[in-house]
């Protein structure tokens, strides 16, 4: 943890700094608060230093973390899972097994099992402490009901953390303005783009009072999506490369992987579309996958971008074998992402002219996004959907479409009573 982090609002990094050298003893209450914020017991810090068995301990629990983001999700689950009934309860020991916890929680999601990490993260959730690690699970908690299409559960997270945060201190922390960032890609998923953005703004100067180049670069990159979810595709690349230069220097693999696919959809949203850009972009991109925690659906978003780019360049081969591999690792639970990749297939079979098995990928994608709730991201999905099934003469199943993506945006057909309706 940086200073800045450490001290959060209640005291200053250069007090923080005079502490580690011995020029300012800490009343007890902040000292206590300290050791939370960092993950140790109050005992940790007064002792005259850790055991060799915690010493061990620790050890094998980086370890496991360098699995984790290294890659080797399965791994760091194992390592974990194994030293979990070791643990005791108590002092020291429930520092450990929280961390081991949250830990386990980022393996699961990294397998692609959302439902285990929801509930690992949920059990986390419900005992805060005035700490980053409780603020992460917060974060990654939102993040993982929004990947599972319950965003009403995602913006709760959040919104039902805020006191909590503020009695403990936390404001000041880079998590908590990522937190806040979280749930405004939920609204943003919803549909409120509004909302998303005053969230989005508020975090940028929240960001700029800490000097948080994470926090800075979390808060540009969803006022980019909100951006390009308005349609304004320049603003948004803008927004993205700022964020781009905030995690460039940052060591946050996974999300600085994240940014720069966001940023090659963006390169394809141009007028004209730059495809060759965003393969380039997209091979930075993979760079950072390799040494990181990123999830299977990190990985499967990618691959559905770049063969979206080489459709775009007719190479149609190259976009079968990148959406072929993005299904076959996409989470069993993602069908939005299922349902997306299946619409991306339609398309390459429709444009290199096989009709039969664009007809059989569009009504596989139809099936999958039943099973979708409603929000504008559906809704965007099924116009798309759509637009492709008219194409290869799917009428039927076209207006099916149609009336799908009204009705996700809240659209509906108004009673004879209401039609006639006076004001």
């Amino acid at each position: 943890m940086t200073q800045t982090a450490l001290a959060g609002d209640e005291i200053t990094a250069a007090y923080v700094s005079r502490i580690e050298d011995g020029q300012r003893r800490p009343e007890f209450g902040l000292l206590g608060r300290l050791a939370q914020r960092m993950g140790v017991s109050l005992e940790y810090l007064v002792a005259e230093g850790p055991s060799a068995e915690r010493l061990a301990l620790e050890l094998s629990i980086d370890h496991a973390e360098l699995e984790l983001v290294g890659g080797n999700a399965q791994e760091a689950l194992k390592a974990i899972e194994a030293l979990l009934p070791g643990l005791g309860r108590g002092g020291d020991a429930d520092a450990l097994r929280r961390r081991c916890a949250m830990l386990r929680a980022g393996a699961l999601e990294a397998t692609g099992d959302l439902n285990g990490a929801i509930v690992a993260l949920e059990d986390l959730r419900s005992t805060p402490d005035a700490s980053a690690e409780w603020l992460r699970a917060l974060i990654a908690l939102s993040r993982c009901y929004k990947e599972t299409g319950e965003l009403d559960r995602a913006i709760a997270v959040g919104e039902d953390a805020a006191e909590s945060i503020a009695v403990l201190g936390l404001e000041g922390l880079t998590e908590s303005i990522q937190l806040s960032v979280t749930v405004a890609g939920a609204y943003m998923r919803r549909g409120d783009l509004d909302q998303a953005m005053r969230m989005c703004l508020r975090a940028i100067e929240r960001a700029d009072q800490t000097g948080s180049p994470v926090a800075k670069a979390s808060a540009y990159w969803n006022a980019s999506l909100v951006e390009s979810r308005k349609g304004a595709s320049q603003i948004a690349l803008d927004l993205a490369q700022k964020a781009l230069q905030q995690f460039e220097i940052g060591e946050d693999a996974r999300n600085l992987a994240r940014l720069r696919g966001h940023v090659a959809d963006m390169q394809l949203q141009m007028d004209p579309p730059d495809a060759s850009g965003a393969i380039r972009t997209l091979e930075l991109a993979a760079r950072d996958l390799e040494w990181s925690a990123a999830s299977p659906a990190d990985r499967a978003s990618q691959l559905q971008t770049r063969a979206r780019a080489h459709l775009l360049l007719g190479e149609h081969e190259s976009a079968r074998a990148d959406i072929r591999a993005s299904l076959e690792i996409v989470p069993a639970d993602a069908y939005s992402e299922h349902a997306y990749g299946l619409a991306v297939l339609g398309e390459i079979e429709m444009h290199a002219g096989n009709n039969a098995a664009a007809r059989e990928a569009l009504m596989g994608a139809v099936r999958m996004l039943t099973a979708v709730g409603a929000d504008r991201e559906v809704a965007q999905l099924w116009f798309e959907l759509a637009t492709h099934l008219r194409n290869v003469g799917e009428l039927e199943a076209a207006l099916d479409a149609f009336e799908r993506a009204a009705a996700s945006t809240g659209l509906r057909a108004a009673s004879p009573q209401e039609s006639y309706a006076i004001d």
